[in-house]
């Protein structure tokens, strides 16, 4: 298994208790259509994953995060800075 794949396997865990419409989790998925979150939910599950990858995510960065792929590189991005 990859870095990234052991990361993305990583994050769909994560997302598993805030996944609540059950939604099919792909790289394309996103987070506001697919999963139907709100930014309380957005903003829960980004503190999820800053301690669970000891990373921070900057509002910016969040801004230009919508799918589940772009969030497994960020995150890849990251732990690699």
């Amino acid at each position: 298994m990859s870095n990234r794949e052991a990361t993305q396997a990583k994050i769909h865990e994560l997302i598993t208790p805030f996944n609540v419409k059950d939604a099919q989790l792909s790289d394309d998925a996103t987070f506001m259509g697919d999963l139907e979150w709100d930014s309380l939910t957005v903003m829960d599950f980004v503190a999820a994953i800053e301690d669970e990858f000891d990373i921070i995510i900057t509002m910016n960065m969040q801004a230009e995060i919508e799918t589940v792929g772009q969030l497994v590189d960020a995150v890849e991005k990251l732990q690699d800075s």
